[in-house]
């Protein structure tokens, strides 16, 4: 049976910011669709790095850039010439746009804006996604989910440069897309998953001490937080690319819409609550709770998406309970850390089993 209504077999895609933990995990799931991938990138962002243990370097074509450089970007993406785009190159990480802001702000505004001319230059793009964050909204720590009609922006600088990027993305939509390509953009947050190495995240954190046998210090144990396993919010991002794609002549009431990917609404655990759960998977860990908090540096200790517009245009919703995304994760690092499995087949196999998870659920991209 096939997934995604079989529409990415053959079709050639580009993925930007391919070498991180998300874009690494959506190029390993287009190549299990058939799809020919190009991936762009300035550098391998960790060590180790999901990109380079599963190999992906050599199966597909990678290329090396920045995604400030609207030159270099626009000639990659001419000589590809692909049917779709998937855009997550960005910088990632709210304590990192404190310490640097200006860098935040280029990546992630000016890096959507260079995506968008260089797909207004190239007639081969048929559809283009464009993945945020859960953080373009505006927070007002409020306990319902946000909807993608919520106001925009925040107060540190990576949720100003997210809100910024869909402002950017809208505008071009609006202004040079009228015909063409179909293009959405895309909102989720809270993503955990194996072969995350980013720094300030609780589960590679946990990953990396008790690999060494080390104890973890959690800065934030009582943080709530929706969190989802990666394959989540990519099975949306590829209905919507796939839908995208089949109508990308006539009109499409998904077109140019923004749409939220995020867990079943009861989802939504304290940090330290993740932490014992990935711990009945690892054997002698310890963990170090840090109360002091990071003085100066603003984050959200609540921030939840309604997904009801996903359902009603898609019927996507998420497939696995908390315990699966823990149980999905921690049998990734373990069979990274301690078995060296071929990674590559692992990860294969759970999106393969993930796969058959959301089609007894019947849900709609797996008809």
């Amino acid at each position: 049976m096939t997934v995604f209504g079989g529409i990415y077999s053959g079709k050639k895609v580009l993925v930007t910011g391919h070498t991180g933990f998300k874009g690494s995990w959506l190029t390993a799931w287009l190549l299990s669709l058939g799809a020919e991938v190009a991936g762009y990138s300035l550098d391998v962002p960790t060590s180790p790095a999901n990109f380079e243990v599963l190999e992906l370097g050599r199966r597909i074509t990678h290329i090396q850039g920045d995604i400030r450089d609207r030159a270099a970007l626009t000639k990659a993406v001419q000589d590809f010439a692909p049917d779709a785009i998937f855009h997550l190159a960005a910088q990632a990480l709210v304590r990192e746009s404190y310490r640097e802001p200006a860098y935040t702000i280029e990546a992630n505004a000016m890096g959507t804006l260079n995506v968008m001319e260089a797909v207004r230059l190239t007639p081969s793009v048929q559809a283009l996604v464009l993945i945020t964050s859960d953080k373009a909204y505006r927070n007002d720590e409020w306990v319902w989910g946000y909807r993608e009609t919520d106001h925009l922006g925040g107060e540190d600088p990576y949720s100003a440069s997210k809100g910024c990027a869909e402002i950017i993305a809208h505008s071009y939509m609006q202004s040079f897309f009228g015909n063409g390509p179909r293009s959405a953009t895309t909102r989720a947050g809270n993503v955990i998953g194996g072969g995350d190495w980013a720094a300030d995240r609780i589960v590679p954190d946990c990953a990396r001490a008790w690999a060494k046998g080390e104890p973890v210090s959690i800065r934030s144990p009582w943080a709530t937080r929706p969190w989802q396993h990666v394959l989540e919010p990519l099975s949306g991002y590829l209905w919507l690319g796939a839908k995208l794609l089949e109508n990308a002549q006539g009109p499409f009431p998904l077109d140019k819409q923004a749409f939220n990917f995020g867990p079943a609404a009861d989802v939504n655990n304290p940090v330290a609550e993740v932490v014992d759960a990935l711990a009945a998977y690892w054997s002698g860990f310890s963990s170090e709770m840090d109360r002091s908090g990071c003085a100066g540096m603003k984050e959200c200790t609540l921030l939840k998406l309604c997904c009801d517009k996903a359902l009603s245009h898609l019927q996507w919703r998420a497939a696995m309970p908390f315990a699966e995304t823990i149980r999905f994760t921690a049998e990734w690092y373990r069979a990274y850390y301690r078995e060296q499995a071929d990674m590559f087949a692992f990860t294969m196999a759970q999106i393969a089993e993930y796969t058959e998870k959301a089609r007894a659920q019947d849900i709609a991209w797996t008809r």
